[in-house]
């Protein structure tokens, strides 16, 4: 069976959040979980551990030296694996990266509409402040606000930049030239930047994925992790490994100070599946991303014929970001209760994102049309 393939009453036998969090006459397309097959490697390693009771503890050692290997040959960035730390996930991993690298009180900054947890992560868990530089709409798509970047890192009490490349909910690609002038800037007023970078294997036809760590590559003195992680490219959110790969001048401050428990947090299958993705995973990948593409297009496409509709040709990742005119602030609720399809509200992204919905496209054609067709009878019933 090809991987957007899935019928519809298949799917409904899943247990994970996106299936059973609203009644079944609801069509979920929120939360970020693709619809796919599993990839066979990933499940053969599975399979096989159960069939030997392999269910232990965790056993993370091959998982840095495996990245560096699949690093190096998609993006050629070299990554020294001893400077690889492998934590549960990735928003834990910038909790403890906050936690370790910047001092109680300080101030992070985030640029919105972002992932919803980088609010709560850095107020809650790591009890630091937020600053606001919200990304620039520009021509249908977003870019970083790189004058106001500047002007934030100036700030004394700012001591890190939470970038998230590419950027969730938009699908921005971020400009390789855009990240070496991050790291700039953050070297020249000791921000610490910690780059989410769990979509980067996701960069879809037309764009292109750089690093962080090896845009910034040339650049003394910056203090900076990269977060990355299987689990959205391989549709392995629940399995819990992710690979927290730290610039030279902070591997050992993490090291020293990086509680041992947090990392038994990571799980056993995690793991498995992880190597999995990263040593067998390239064919599978590559049908997922040509059926993400074909999503895309149908999803943009459709939503160009509706009144007030419109929208962001997300570059990675399987997630659009859509503006919706006369559905009030929170449009998501309205489809949800109308049209009986489950959104991710765009509130919840910070202010920019009022008036917005996040539609995860990672689906079959049949049911993304069928997504599309309730959006369309809910907008029209409004605009009549």
């Amino acid at each position: 069976m090809a991987i957007d393939e899935v019928p519809l009453e298949e799917l409904r036998r899943r247990s994970s959040a996106k299936w059973r969090s609203y009644p079944s006459d609801v069509l979920p397309a929120w939360v970020a979980e693709m619809d796919f097959t599993l990839a066979e490697p990933i499940a053969h390693a599975l399979r096989s551990a159960v069939d030997n009771s392999d269910t232990g503890y965790r056993w993370a050692d091959d998982v840095p030296a495996t990245l560096a290997e699949f690093a190096s040959d998609e993006w050629n960035w070299q990554i020294d694996p001893g400077n690889v730390t492998v934590l549960a996930d990735v928003m834990s991993s910038v909790g403890q990266s906050l936690l370790h690298l910047t001092d109680p009180g300080s101030t992070v900054v985030i640029n919105p509409p972002v992932y919803p947890p980088f609010f709560s992560t850095v107020e809650k868990v790591a009890s630091r402040h937020l600053r606001d530089v919200p990304l620039i709409a520009d021509a249908g798509r977003y870019r970083l606000d790189m004058d106001g970047l500047a002007e934030a890192f100036a700030d004394p009490a700012v001591q890190a930049y939470l970038l998230c490349s590419p950027h969730n909910p938009t699908g921005t690609v971020h400009a390789v030239e855009d990240l070496r002038r991050i790291a700039d800037l953050a070297a020249e007023h000791d921000v610490v930047v910690i780059a989410d970078e769990v979509h980067a294997p996701m960069t879809l036809a037309g764009a292109k994925h750089t690093p962080f760590l090896k845009a910034a590559a040339d650049v003394a003195d910056l203090r900076a992790v990269a977060i990355m992680s299987a689990s959205k490219t391989w549709n392995i959110p629940g399995l819990k490994c992710a690979q927290v790969v730290a610039a030279p001048t902070v591997v050992e401050r993490l090291r020293e100070r990086l509680p041992i428990e947090v990392t038994y947090l990571v799980g056993h299958f995690g793991v498995l599946a992880s190597l999995a993705a990263y040593r067998e995973g390239a064919a599978w990948r590559r049908e997922m991303l040509s059926a993400l593409d074909s999503r895309r297009r149908q999803l943009f496409t459709a939503l160009e014929d509706m009144a007030g509709v419109s929208m962001t040709w997300p570059e990675a990742s399987f997630l659009a970001w859509v503006r919706m005119e006369g559905l009030g602030d929170d449009p998501a609720e309205v489809i949800r209760e109308q049209g009986k399809v489950a959104l991710t509200s765009g509130s919840a992204f910070g202010s920019p994102g009022v008036g917005h919905v996040r539609i995860n496209f990672a689906t079959s054609e049949a049911i993304l049309a069928e997504v599309v067709s309730r959006l369309g009878s809910v907008v029209a019933a409004h605009a009549s």
